[in-house]
């Protein structure tokens, strides 16, 4: 059989080399020139290189182009950054978390004799009450940053750093507020960017053997509420805009004083932890919310579950 490939490439390859030889000339030629007569090497070379600025700014012109295109049309999704999650409305059911400033605290921080924090079997507790109260505070560097679902404790985490107080404080159970945070977002009690779900109060309390009892706000005898915390009994309130919060914000109702004024445990603030506070004035802010027992619950161990 014939061959002709032999005879195509040979007609090709000369002009090639042909080429290739002349620009290699071409190439030593400018490179002598640009020594010996810069002058001429100037002239020989100006259209190439005005050439090569024109493509240059022809070049930029297109990239901004697309720059400024790109800016108001949406493009494929993996071309942008991760989107931000969206802001949600606040559920209906979750408190309405704000942590801007809030009025101070009516009176100073008491005398350490009627309540103080004190270091109580190598844990950090509130004195005074009929019990003596574990107190985490939610913006300790030790969890402040850890995970509440997507959020973090130390913004959104006053639920479970409440019911860690009432339930490391009321049974043989001890959580820090990581642990209890982590487990309220498996039970499903955390409510993105919104803190927690009100039901976490009644369910916590469940779980951990507590009796739970609902107190609305309308119905509550003074009297009676004195009682329960002198007994031992300890109240989760959820508080609305005032003296806790501008918002929403968990806080315990953990015992009454000889005059009787009531000691709280904020999970925000240890100087307001350690305020005595009128119960008028802790009644006259509770959220105005009726979602699953709010906005105030009784807790006691499952021996005071009589007590009326």
């Amino acid at each position: 059989m014939k061959n002709f490939r032999g005879p195509k490439k040979s007609r090709y390859l000369i002009p090639l080399l042909s080429l290739t030889a002349l620009l290699c000339v071409g190439v030593v030629e400018l490179a002598v020139c640009s020594v010996q007569d810069p002058e001429l090497f100037q002239r020989l070379t100006a259209p190439a290189r005005e050439c090569a600025a024109q493509l240059g700014e022809a070049g930029t012109r297109v990239w901004d182009a697309f720059l400024q295109a790109s800016a108001t049309v949406q493009l494929p999704r993996h071309w942008e950054d991760e989107e931000p999650e969206p802001e949600l409305p606040p559920p209906e059911e979750s408190q309405e978390l704000d942590n801007e400033v809030r009025e101070p605290p009516p009176l100073p921080v008491a005398a350490t004799d009627v309540t103080a924090l004190a270091e109580r079997d190598g844990r950090l507790c509130l004195t005074g009450g009929a019990r003596s109260v574990v107190y985490y505070d939610q913006t300790d560097p030790a969890w402040a940053e850890e995970p509440y679902g997507s959020d973090r404790i130390g913004g959104y985490g006053c639920g479970p750093v409440a019911m860690a107080m009432a339930v490391s404080s009321m049974t043989e159970h001890q959580m820090d507020p990581a642990q209890m945070a982590q487990w309220c977002v498996d039970q499903g009690y955390w409510a993105r960017k919104h803190g927690s779900y009100l039901s976490i109060v009644p369910g916590t309390a469940e779980a951990f053997g507590l009796a739970c009892t609902s107190i609305p706000p309308e119905e509550a005898d003074p009297d009676d509420l004195l009682q329960r915390l002198a007994t031992g009994q300890m109240g989760v309130a959820l508080m609305g805009p005032g003296h806790f919060t501008n918002g929403g914000h968990f806080i315990l109702l953990r015992g009454v004083t000889l005059d009787g004024r009531v000691l709280v445990a904020d999970p925000a603030s240890p100087e307001r932890s350690l305020t005595l506070w009128d119960l008028e004035l802790v009644l006259g802010e509770l959220s105005p919310s009726r979602h699953d027992g709010a906005p105030l619950w009784m807790l006691s161990p499952p021996i005071f579950d009589n007590i009326s």
